[in-house]
């Protein structure tokens, strides 16, 4: 119960607060949606992903294993929600958010505050989730990107260009070549990016308070239900089965088994409403999903712990 409490006080309330905030000036104010999208996407996504990066802390021995993980567990959620995508026949729009809502975890924002509180004397639990975020980081602007873009580009060479027409894929190799290199910022260019960075929690979270501001659920979607489904239920079980089948034991296990129980990325909404597909239904599910993890986290939690404690 204290890890319920305390993910509910630290980390729920205050999303939800920003939330809550950006659907009611978006009411009384009524803001232009695709300007706060292009912001995001072009300025806030690009100085956020390149400092998580090139300030991350690897251990490089724990990065094979954990890699060929994430790389199973990410390759059957792939296939998993593009099978079901077909078998309900949903169409492109609809298909590129489910898959997205499905593959990709709030593994930033959410995952290292969590992760902190979890693993607060153990600092290997943390350095795993680092690696996690950076490898979710590479999949949202890789698998995630395509995915979306490919829904309005039938040829693949436009596919491919208007991919590279995205700053964060370039943000993304900076990183992990300063990272790599360990070349050191100086000041003038570090405190820009990191003020942009800092802002990029606030103007993302109220952004989708906007998208949410008259949203109603009258009934629940059947993506709704099955992204939800997917995202807090199907990918935890089958992480454990990849953790059992690889053998992975102790710390690293529970680091793992507990990052792949997270809600849906704020990435997903963004992505919907960047590219047109279907936001109402993307920020819908980044909602709901984000509201049920405060009781699946927890459960998942708990198991983690019993079973490789």
């Amino acid at each position: 119960m204290d890890v319920l409490f305390l993910i509910v006080v630290d980390i729920i309330l205050p999303v939800f607060w920003l939330v809550g905030v950006g659907a009611f000036l978006h009411r009384k104010f009524k803001f232009d949606i695709n300007t706060l999208s292009k912001l995001t996407t072009y300025c806030l996504m690009p100085a956020v992903t390149f400092l998580n990066i090139y300030e991350s802390k690897l251990q490089w021995d724990l990065l094979l294993i954990i890699v060929g993980y994430l790389m199973l567990l990410s390759l059957t959620l792939i296939i998993i929600s593009t099978g079901i995508s077909k078998l309900v026949k949903f169409d492109r729009k609809l298909s590129s958010i489910f898959k997205n809502s499905v593959v990709l975890s709030n593994s930033g924002n959410f995952g290292l505050p969590v992760s902190q509180l979890i693993f607060h004397n153990n600092p290997l639990g943390i350095s795993v989730q680092i690696v996690v975020t950076i490898f979710q980081n590479l999949l949202t602007y890789t698998y995630g990107l395509l995915n979306s873009v490919s829904v309005h580009h039938n040829k693949g060479w436009k596919i491919v260009l208007e991919f590279l027409k995205i700053p964060t894929l370039y943000a993304v190799l900076l990183g992990f070549i300063f990272n790599s290199l360990t070349i050191k910022i100086p000041l003038f260019i570090k405190n820009p990016l990191d003020n942009v960075s800092n802002a990029f929690l606030a103007i993302a979270l109220l952004t989708l308070g906007a998208q949410s501001a008259y949203l109603k659920i009258n009934r629940i979607p059947l993506i709704l239900s099955l992204s939800v489904i997917g995202r807090l239920i199907i990918s935890p079980l089958i992480s454990l089965i990849i953790i059992t089948c690889l053998g992975i034991e102790g710390t690293v296990a529970q680091a793992l088994l507990i990052a792949s129980s997270f809600p849906t990325s704020r990435n997903t909404a963004l992505f919907a409403l960047e590219y047109n597909n279907h936001p109402e239904y993307a920020a819908q599910t980044v909602l709901v999903s984000t509201i049920l993890s405060s009781i699946t986290v927890t459960i998942v939690v708990y198991m983690a712990k019993i079973l490789f404690g």
